[in-house]
């Protein structure tokens, strides 16, 4: 995703606002102005555009209530929305020429919960979209330069209730007629000629859905039992993940071994990491073990409850984002938690790693110091990420909406076009500990 648009959604207010996403994006700001709301978004939205199901803004890490606590409320107006609306422009790559894509929809409410009663996708001068007024009145368009076709939506009610795609009809793709047979409405035919539609359908196929990270991740056990796995907001599944690594592919454990230890060593968190079976079979139970060196010798081995809190707190964020099998987009609150400055600056540059090797990290911190490594990896060139690969969104409160600020850096590790409000209160304190 390029960016992210959005308009009545919760604390943002009634004006439309635009937010700029770039392979590695920083979400900073004061506490309450809405930075985990907007990671809630992003789900969302991907959800909708391709996964083609009704959003769930209550599915952990994410809680945002029904409807009415999540569209804004205009306190000087004293009115309450009917709809809110938000959409995410992307580039597409496989085109012949480089072009934007964009899908943007609006929630109304259904059964006291967001429903998405339009969704548009437009690339060039094509659009497609399906609209639902009530029951009975859906209908599909599709608008290509001068012409537009407007009919009824195949699908029906329940269609509409499931959400099939809105390029499918009983599982079987379609698309328009061409313009001079317009009695033929609809051809069923997988639409591959037709990049508007055809690309889109792709791409939801190429790509896994968001990892979304808890700012609280799960607490360590002295010995676990294998569980079945699947990818947690909390990280509970990640001991079950390192332990059937280890006992199913010695070459894959040994490459992600390798790079969390590495990341452990720059760190300053451990240097080794094992995992410890008690059995053969792989029902046994298991311990998770680190330990550190020395400088002449290795020092012993210890169980993960027995280390630093911050070291069970990492492993679930180093493990998804080092994993070969991970998602290509991930969404993380407050990673630096319970991690000492010396960690957390590490976190900027596997950050920027991650983001230099293709996937996309939206993250919510509060820390000083992963934003100054991301600066400084950015000007000395160490990780091959580039300034405009780095964003910076600065949620600045308002009276009443909040206010979104797209920052970039140049080459120099410098930040261009803060608002004033941007590190002021650091600012000050600098000046309170110089005595000025």
């Amino acid at each position: 995703m390029d960016s992210i648009t959005l308009q009545n959604y919760r604390c943002f207010g009634s004006e439309e606002q635009t937010a700029r996403l770039a392979p590695l994006t920083l979400l900073v700001g004061p506490n309450s102005t809405g930075k985990t709301s907007f990671l809630a978004l992003i789900r969302a939205l991907w959800d909708v555009a391709f996964r083609e199901v009704v959003p769930n803004f209550r599915e952990e890490p994410f809680d945002l209530g029904s409807f009415e606590e999540i569209v804004y409320w205009n306190a000087r107006r004293g009115t309450l929305p009917d709809s809110f609306t938000s959409g995410f422009e992307y580039t597409n790559l496989r085109a012949q020429s480089a072009t934007e894509v964009n899908f943007h929809t609006t929630f109304g409410q259904i059964d006291g919960f967001p429903f998405p009663i339009i969704r548009t996708v437009v690339q060039g001068d094509e659009e497609f979209s399906i609209d639902w007024v009530e029951p009975g009145d859906e209908f599909v368009q599709y608008r290509s330069g001068e012409f537009t076709e407007r009919l009824p939506w195949p699908g029906g009610r329940g269609a509409r209730l499931s959400l099939l795609p809105f390029w499918t009809f009983a599982d079987v793709p379609f698309r328009l007629g061409d313009t001079e047979s317009r009695d033929r409405k609809f051809v069923f035919d997988f639409p591959k000629s037709e990049p508007l539609v055809g690309e889109f359908v792709a791409r939801r196929h190429r790509l896994a859905r968001p990892f979304a990270g808890s700012p609280v991740r799960s607490r360590p056990e002295r010995t676990y039992d294998p569980m079945r796995i699947f990818q947690d907001p909390g990280g509970n599944h990640i001991p079950s993940y390192l332990a059937s690594v280890a006992r199913r592919d010695a070459d894959q454990w040994h490459g992600l071994k390798c790079r969390l230890e590495a990341f452990g060593s720059a760190s300053g968190l451990f240097d080794e990491i094992n995992v410890r079976t008690f059995g053969v079979s792989e029902g046994d139970p298991f311990q998770i073990q680190v330990r550190k060196f020395g400088k002449r010798r290795k020092g012993p081995w210890r169980n993960l409850i027995d280390v630093g809190y911050g070291v069970s707190q990492a492993l679930p964020v180093l493990t998804e984002l080092l994993r070969p099998d991970g998602s290509t987009m991930f969404l993380l609150q407050q990673p630096e938690v319970h991690l000492h400055p010396q960690a957390q600056a590490a976190l900027g540059t596997l950050f920027c790693n991650v983001a230099a090797g293709g996937r996309q990290l939206v993250i919510e911190t509060h820390s000083d110091y992963i934003i100054d490594r991301v600066r400084m990896d950015v000007r000395d060139g160490t990780t091959g990420l580039k300034p405009e690969d780095v964003s910076i969104l600065y949620f600045e409160p308002g009276d009443p909406a909040v206010k979104i600020h797209s920052i970039r850096i140049d080459g120099a590790g410098n930040v261009l076009d803060a608002p004033q409000g941007y590190r002021q209160f650091f600012a000050e304190e600098l000046r309170r500990s110089i005595g000025i």
